[in-house]
């Protein structure tokens, strides 16, 4: 049997080693793989070349990869939703799981928090997008939701 694909779409590297070594904690069996790309169009280049079975998506994105010669382009305060729109006009229908440091964002038309803005990923992208969580460090509430999703779609 392949092994499964979990790719986590994250730039800040100490989230997403937090994020990688809580879901390779269980990895029993060696089931699965996991891939990072951190920024937009490294995430749009993989998910249009290569299967990918399972998504965990940062909202706030740069353009680009960002190294010691580059600055990684426009910040995106929304790259993710970028991805998701890309993955909804592909048919690309991976389980998706967005999984945000942020507790509100800001739009034009003001400040919007979190809760709202689940309400409108999952009405636009309910097909495919599982849960919007909150990431904290400190907190475990978001590690307990990631394995129950991940139970829930054949991973774990």
């Amino acid at each position: 049997m392949a092994k499964k694909t979990i790719l986590i779409i994250e730039d800040e590297a100490p989230k997403r080693k937090h994020i990688e070594d809580y879901v390779v904690s269980h990895n029993r069996g060696d089931k699965f793989r996991i891939v990072s790309r951190q920024s937009v169009s490294s995430a749009l280049d993989f998910l249009d070349d290569s299967k990918t079975d399972f998504i965990i998506l940062d909202m706030s994105l740069p353009t680009f990869e960002i190294s010691d010669t580059e600055n990684g382009g426009r910040p995106q305060g929304f790259g993710g939703l970028e991805v998701l729109r890309h993955l909804k006009m592909s048919g690309i229908s991976t389980p998706t799981l967005v999984l945000t440091g942020y507790e509100a964002f800001m739009r034009e038309e003001g400040l919007v928090e979190l809760s709202q803005l689940s309400d409108e990923l999952k009405r636009e992208f309910g097909m495919f997008l599982k849960d919007v969580l909150y990431y904290n460090s400190a907190y475990s509430e978001w590690k307990n939701k990631i394995s129950v999703t991940l139970k829930t779609v054949g991973i774990y």
